[in-house]
Protein backbone atom coordinates (compact mmCIF):
# COMPACT_ATOMS: atom_id res chain seq x y z
CA UNK A 1 0.00 0.00 0.00
CA UNK A 2 2.98 2.37 0.71
CA UNK A 3 4.21 1.81 -2.05
CA UNK A 4 1.45 2.53 -4.55
CA UNK A 5 1.02 5.73 -2.56
CA UNK A 6 4.74 6.56 -3.13
CA UNK A 7 4.21 6.25 -7.19
CA UNK A 8 1.01 7.65 -7.22
CA UNK A 9 2.77 10.72 -5.60
CA UNK A 10 5.48 10.42 -7.83
CA UNK A 11 3.04 10.89 -11.07
CA UNK A 12 1.00 14.08 -9.43
CA UNK A 13 4.88 15.80 -9.11
CA UNK A 14 6.30 14.88 -12.10
CA UNK A 15 2.80 15.85 -13.75
CA UNK A 16 2.68 18.75 -11.85
CA UNK A 17 6.78 19.63 -13.03
CA UNK A 18 5.86 19.36 -16.69
CA UNK A 19 2.99 21.66 -16.67
CA UNK A 20 4.46 24.21 -14.95
CA UNK A 21 7.50 23.89 -17.58
CA UNK A 22 5.54 23.72 -20.34
CA UNK A 23 4.25 27.25 -19.70
CA UNK A 24 2.31 29.27 -22.11
CA UNK A 25 3.26 30.51 -25.40
CA UNK A 26 0.69 32.85 -27.09
CA UNK A 27 1.72 34.76 -30.19
CA UNK A 28 2.00 38.48 -27.61
CA UNK A 29 3.49 36.89 -25.24
CA UNK A 30 6.66 36.11 -27.61
CA UNK A 31 6.56 39.21 -29.25
CA UNK A 32 3.17 38.40 -31.51
CA UNK A 33 1.04 40.94 -33.78
CA UNK A 34 -1.40 43.06 -33.91
CA UNK A 35 -4.31 41.55 -32.46
CA UNK A 36 -3.02 38.39 -30.74
CA UNK A 37 -4.23 37.88 -27.29
CA UNK A 38 -1.96 38.00 -24.27
CA UNK A 39 0.13 40.54 -23.09
CA UNK A 40 1.85 43.42 -24.85
CA UNK A 41 5.59 43.57 -24.52
CA UNK A 42 5.05 47.90 -25.26
CA UNK A 43 3.14 50.51 -22.80
CA UNK A 44 0.72 52.42 -25.26
CA UNK A 45 0.88 55.47 -22.84
CA UNK A 46 4.69 55.40 -22.81
CA UNK A 47 4.21 54.85 -26.66
CA UNK A 48 1.79 57.82 -27.29
CA UNK A 49 4.17 60.05 -25.17
CA UNK A 50 7.20 59.09 -27.14
CA UNK A 51 5.44 58.86 -30.59
CA UNK A 52 4.73 62.69 -29.83
CA UNK A 53 8.32 63.73 -29.55
CA UNK A 54 9.59 61.86 -33.25
CA UNK A 55 7.44 60.11 -35.29
CA UNK A 56 4.71 62.97 -34.98
CA UNK A 57 7.02 65.39 -37.30
CA UNK A 58 6.10 63.20 -40.23
CA UNK A 59 3.27 60.80 -39.00
CA UNK A 60 1.22 63.87 -37.49
CA UNK A 61 -0.11 63.81 -33.99
CA UNK A 62 -3.07 61.17 -34.99
CA UNK A 63 -0.86 59.04 -37.10
CA UNK A 64 -2.50 60.03 -40.01
CA UNK A 65 0.46 60.99 -42.27
CA UNK A 66 2.02 64.04 -43.51
CA UNK A 67 1.79 64.50 -47.17
CA UNK A 68 5.29 64.23 -48.90
CA UNK A 69 7.03 63.16 -45.63
CA UNK A 70 5.09 60.32 -43.76
CA UNK A 71 2.67 57.60 -44.63
CA UNK A 72 -0.84 57.45 -42.55
CA UNK A 73 -0.52 54.30 -40.16
CA UNK A 74 -3.97 54.25 -39.33
CA UNK A 75 -4.97 52.26 -42.36
CA UNK A 76 -1.51 50.31 -43.03
CA UNK A 77 -1.68 47.21 -44.13
CA UNK A 78 2.01 47.01 -43.83
CA UNK A 79 1.57 47.59 -39.98
CA UNK A 80 -0.89 45.24 -39.42
CA UNK A 81 0.94 42.22 -41.23
CA UNK A 82 3.89 42.79 -39.42
CA UNK A 83 4.22 41.22 -35.89
CA UNK A 84 5.61 43.26 -32.75
CA UNK A 85 9.02 41.80 -33.07
CA UNK A 86 8.99 42.61 -36.39
CA UNK A 87 7.65 46.47 -36.12
CA UNK A 88 10.71 46.97 -33.58
CA UNK A 89 13.18 45.53 -36.19
CA UNK A 90 11.79 47.80 -39.06
CA UNK A 91 11.85 51.08 -36.60
CA UNK A 92 15.41 50.19 -35.34
CA UNK A 93 16.56 50.10 -39.05
CA UNK A 94 14.57 52.49 -40.74
CA UNK A 95 13.97 52.60 -44.39
CA UNK A 96 16.03 54.90 -46.96
CA UNK A 97 14.20 56.59 -49.94
CA UNK A 98 16.45 54.35 -52.61
CA UNK A 99 14.79 51.52 -50.97
CA UNK A 100 12.41 50.39 -54.08
CA UNK A 101 9.45 49.81 -50.91
CA UNK A 102 9.71 53.29 -49.59
CA UNK A 103 6.67 55.39 -51.67
CA UNK A 104 7.57 58.76 -50.05
CA UNK A 105 10.81 59.42 -51.46
CA UNK A 106 11.99 60.29 -48.05
CA UNK A 107 14.04 58.17 -45.78
CA UNK A 108 12.60 57.22 -42.48
CA UNK A 109 15.81 57.22 -40.50
CA UNK A 110 16.76 54.41 -38.09
CA UNK A 111 14.44 54.79 -34.85
CA UNK A 112 13.16 57.65 -36.37
CA UNK A 113 15.54 59.69 -35.91
CA UNK A 114 16.18 59.15 -32.10
CA UNK A 115 19.02 57.55 -31.69
CA UNK A 116 18.39 57.18 -28.06
CA UNK A 117 15.41 55.40 -28.20
CA UNK A 118 15.74 51.89 -26.27
CA UNK A 119 14.31 48.52 -27.72
CA UNK A 120 11.51 48.95 -24.41
CA UNK A 121 10.90 52.74 -25.61
CA UNK A 122 10.55 50.68 -29.65
CA UNK A 123 8.09 48.43 -27.94
CA UNK A 124 6.00 51.24 -26.25
CA UNK A 125 6.00 52.82 -29.90
CA UNK A 126 5.01 49.77 -31.32
CA UNK A 127 1.79 49.15 -28.90
CA UNK A 128 1.07 52.69 -29.41
CA UNK A 129 0.62 52.42 -32.74
CA UNK A 130 -1.38 49.56 -32.60
CA UNK A 131 -4.33 51.52 -30.57
CA UNK A 132 -4.33 53.84 -33.64
CA UNK A 133 -4.08 51.04 -36.29
CA UNK A 134 -7.48 50.61 -37.68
Amino acid sequence: MKVKVFHVLSLLIVGAVLIAACGSSTPAASGGGAGAPGKMKGDADAGKTKFSSTCVACHGPEGKGIPGLGKDMTTSTFIKGQSDDQMVEFVSKGRPASDKLNTTGVDMPPKGGNPSFTEKDLYDIVAFIRTITK
